[in-house]
């Protein structure tokens, strides 16, 4: 590695690190409506469907997968 490495480095990344950047707008307020008892069973219906089952089939089909062919 080069002595000049550092410095060029520094020299391409100077101009990006006095770049401002912009502050998060957070803020910490309730809800403006409940979630209903249906929104809830929705969504955790879906949570299921995308990631446990895809998961649990591979799991169950695990001796299958390991068989050479």
């Amino acid at each position: 590695m080069s002595f000049l490495t550092p410095g060029l480095l520094r020299g391409l990344t100077g101009p990006a690190r006095r770049l401002p950047v912009p502050r998060a707008q957070i803020h910490s307020k309730p809800p403006r409506e409940q979630l209903g008892t249906m929104d809830v069973v929705v969504g955790l219906t879906t949570c299921f469907l995308c990631f446990l089952l895809p998961s649990g089939w591979v799991l169950s089909h695990l001796k299958s997968y390991k068989k050479q062919e």
